[in-house]
């Protein structure tokens, strides 16, 4: 199973390394689990064509606003949004994971969704900040259904 993510203040990269190595101790338990592969993208990161199915986990930052009238502009994970839309990368994207902080309400997971949207994917998971443990275990046990659909 293959994750890709971007992060800004590292919430997202926390995330990511947990879920991993919960994949990787329930592979240990039992070898149906898939082990979680991880690819960071940044601002820095050349254009690839991804040659395996993935999801995208997407923080949440937003100009300004309400999100819902004003503030759903994206900025500073747009090197993840180019890095999908590069080459046919799409049709490899098989959902979007949000995070976000749901102090900011209508806001929380809103980049994740329009993703999802922008690009005809299913919104799989979403969890707030650097997640839980309970979120880290959740968003994996889904994860490995919705592959095995």
């Amino acid at each position: 199973m293959y994750i890709i993510y971007t992060s800004i203040s590292g919430n997202t990269r926390s995330f990511a390394t947990r879920i991993k190595r919960f994949s990787e101790k329930k592979h240990a338990e039992n070898t149906d689990f898939p082990i979680i592969q991880l690819k960071e993208i940044n601002d820095n990161s050349l254009p690839e064509e991804e040659k395996e199915p993935f999801f995208a986990l997407v923080p949440t930052y937003l100009e300004g606003g309400n999100g819902v009238e004003s503030g759903t502009q994206e900025i500073l994970t747009e090197s993840l949004r180019e890095h999908i839309e590069y080459e046919e990368n799409q049709t490899l994207c098989l959902g979007i994971i949000g995070s976000g902080n749901k102090n900011f309400n209508h806001q929380y997971c809103l980049t994740a969704k329009q993703y999802a949207a922008s690009f005809n994917v299913p919104f799989v998971a979403d969890f707030e900040l650097r997640g839980n443990n309970h979120e880290i275990e959740t968003i994996y046990l889904q994860l490995c259904q919705f592959i095995k659909k």
